[in-house]
């Protein structure tokens, strides 16, 4: 069995090789050829928590397990701490484990990326794209959209300024045309797309979109959190990247009221013509897009 660092397992993890391979993923969702259960969890002292997930289709078979710790920030360490291990579905042999932080990062913005192709209008996909949050979520987003939607205008907003301008200038030095935005209501008419990527159990996006813009929600993971407005989320096309976690998970949607009936998957959507207004994206995880990238980890690092 070989271990991935967290620099080689982002390298095994190629933003245009994971979209397709999410796109993939979905397709065997539907047909019934890859299956995920809800993810377990379990309390950990310190208000800590410990999550589970299993994944598998007929050739590769994953478990993730992810701790997280509120409190480790004040002592210096992650809040955030996880692995993805890998077998062979049809006799069991452990091939890979990735680092769990990574593939976290990674195959949630692909898929982020992935709906955007799929669901935003023409208009929508030429920019500029608004990211609100600086953390890990924020930064994966914008790395994959700007390698997917080349010469793309970037704004980041965020509460904390300091990290803010340090993901601009991250961003800067590899070319992206990326800039700071610290009035959002004169920023959103101009953005096509919007990624809120925050921990907030408040809405952190004013209601101001425009008409054709596509907004990925990828911030609010448990039924407190909402980064949207209900009032936006209401007057949305709505997808989610699995219905069965959104309806246990996303508090943007459970907050808003929604009308579960017209919520659609993303395997299902991502076949559908964009459709005219606002489009939202919901996604809360599911270990499915963990197996996506454990299949692409492998073809990179020559073991598939």
């Amino acid at each position: 069995m070989r271990l991935l660092s967290a620099e080689e397992t982002a390298q095994a993890l190629p933003w245009a090789d994971l979209v397709e391979t999410l796109r993939i993923m979905l397709d065997a969702q539907q047909q019934g050829r890859a299956v995920a259960p809800l993810r377990q969890q379990m309390a950990l002292p310190n208000q800590g928590a410990l999550l589970t997930m299993p994944a598998a289709d007929e050739t590769l078979a994953i478990v993730k397990v992810v701790s997280v710790h509120p409190r480790n920030p004040e002592l210096g360490l992650p809040r955030v701490q996880g692995e993805v291990a890998v077998m062979r579905a049809t006799d069991g042999t452990w091939l890979l484990i990735l680092d769990g932080q990574v593939v976290t990062a990674r195959r949630t913005a692909a898929l982020s990326v992935l709906a955007a192709q799929a669901l935003a209008q023409p208009s929508a996909k030429r920019g500029p794209l608004l990211v609100i949050g600086a953390g890990v979520q924020a930064e994966a987003h914008l790395f994959a959209f700007a390698a997917t939607f080349e010469g793309m205008r970037i704004f980041v907003a965020g509460r904390t300024p300091e990290r803010v301008q340090a993901l601009v200038a991250r961003a800067q030095a590899e070319g992206i045309d990326a800039q700071t935005v610290a009035d959002l209501q004169a920023a959103l008419p101009q953005c096509g797309m919007v990624i809120t990527a925050t921990s907030s159990s408040v809405p952190v996006l004013p209601d101001a979109v425009r008409e054709d813009a596509f907004v990925a929600a990828i911030g609010a993971f448990t039924p407190t959190m909402a980064e949207l407005p209900p009032t936006l989320v209401r007057r949305a096309r709505i997808v989610v990247d699995t219905l069965e976690g959104a309806q246990h998970e996303a508090g943007d949607l459970i907050q808003a009221g929604v009308n579960w009936g017209l919520v659609e998957p993303l395997a299902e959507a991502q076949h559908r013509p964009p459709a005219g207004g606002v489009t939202v994206f919901k996604s809360v995880g599911c270990a499915l897009w963990d197996l996506a990238a454990a299949h692409v980890a492998l073809r990179h690092v020559g073991m598939r």
